[in-house]
């Protein structure tokens, strides 16, 4: 845990918001019996209608909020993932496009005015959002700063029974609620959060959870290939992702889903040594690991597990179409050539956008982490953003 005294103090308005969101928790905690799962505790710190950290009024994005998105680092990002999408859709009829949680809107606005210069507008742009509150921030900055382009685009609470065409999501997995694990002594347990003297607090029981149990069973093997009696390893298992990979499945008939996001493979993401788990908070541009502190004001997330996403859509009709680093993936669809389209000659905006790339591709900032992964259905051309870097042999 933190030492909260490094953090920077909250206002009294956002102390009394937090208080809400904690009195919620309790009374959630209160009505199971004095525990709840810790996916049943971040789903209602982050998405608690009109108070979790994802519903609430305060600034999530960019350098005001608490975190910074590839999108808001530079339009590069965008532009780049707008070649993509351009290849996916020029093979399907009246081809549209899908964004899950489009979070400030700088994605959308960035790849749709991309689009719009090389004349390959989707019939529609679909949104996915949960937050009414995030809605209205990016109605509002499409009506500022790009309104002809409305028009294209539809608010939505839930998947559309059909779709043709790209489904995108950039940092969505990883805010999704996950169960946490303990492989304790052989046994395995799930750890919960209950409410005592006062605050919240761990409490671990047996799983009860059978799909939750046969997941963390089938790690065990990897977790503990030694069969250590005294073993003690936490870690996250993300089911809402495999419901959600599932239900993409079921729904995209043509084209291809493109996600993005910071996590590993099955093999790196449950190594020995990370026994701890990637379990991390993010409060006004600190990162830290109490998801207790400040319930509502603060985001909580996760590392993807991308091996999960392939295995959840083992028995669908969607296939694995790739997986690289975000590095290789802007490299292979044309970054630097975007970037050239600025003279070099013109310092004043080619050197901010050069270092604005850097952040993107480099190893040390997000080339590494932030990994891409695809896969479609009735489609088989290879896309452009996997025909270097492979790094499928670590799924």
């Amino acid at each position: 845990m933190p030492s909260h005294s490094t953090l920077p103090p909250a206002s009294e308005i956002a102390l009394a918001h937090s208080h809400q969101v904690q009195q919620t928790i309790r009374n959630e905690i209160n009505s199971a019996g004095g525990w709840i799962s810790f996916a049943q505790y971040m789903n209602r710190a982050l998405y608690a209608p009109g108070l979790g950290y994802y519903s609430g009024g305060a600034t999530k994005f960019g350098g005001a909020g608490d975190f910074v998105t590839a999108p808001e680092i530079s339009p590069l990002f965008s532009r780049t993932l707008a070649r993509q999408v351009m290849q996916v859709n020029e093979q399907i009829k009246a081809a549209q496009i899908l964004e899950f949680g489009a979070g400030s809107a700088k994605l959308a606005l960035d790849l749709l005015l991309e689009l719009e210069s090389q004349n390959a507008l989707p019939e529609k742009y679909f949104i996915l959002e949960v937050s009414a509150e995030l809605r209205q921030r990016q109605q509002a900055l499409f009506s500022d700063q790009a309104a002809n382009l409305l028009h294209l685009i539809e608010w939505l609470e839930r998947l559309p029974d059909t779709f043709h065409g790209a489904m995108l999501a950039n940092e969505v997995l990883d805010a999704m609620p996950v169960h946490l694990v303990e492989w304790q002594n052989n046994e395995l347990f799930e750890r919960g959060v209950t409410w005592q003297n006062d605050q919240f607090a761990w409490q671990q029981r047996p799983i009860q959870n059978a799909q939750l149990h046969a997941v963390a069973n089938e790690l065990s093997a990897q977790i503990n290939p030694d069969n250590d009696p005294e073993i003690h390893y936490v870690s996250e298992i993300n089911l809402a992702a495999r419901h959600f990979m599932r239900s993409l499945a079921d729904t995209l008939q043509q084209g291809a889903v493109i996600l993005i996001d910071y996590g590993f493979g099955s093999g790196e993401y449950y190594h020995a040594q990370r026994n701890q788990g990637t379990l991390m908070c993010h409060y006004r541009h600190h990162a830290h690991d109490d998801p207790f502190y400040l319930p509502g004001l603060q985001d909580i997330t996760s590392h993807v597990d991308f091996t999960a996403l392939v295995d959840a859509t083992e028995d669908s009709e969607l296939a694995f179409l790739g997986y690289t680093n975000q590095a290789h993936f802007l490299i292979n669809c044309g970054i630097t050539e975007i970037l050239a389209q600025t003279p070099a000659e013109d310092i004043h905006n080619y050197l901010p956008q050069a270092n604005q790339l850097q952040k993107l591709v480099s190893p040390a900032e997000m080339g590494e982490l932030f990994k891409v992964i695809a896969f479609g259905k009735n489609f088989s051309q290879p896309l452009i953003g996997f025909k270097g870097g492979d790094m499928s042999r670590l799924l």
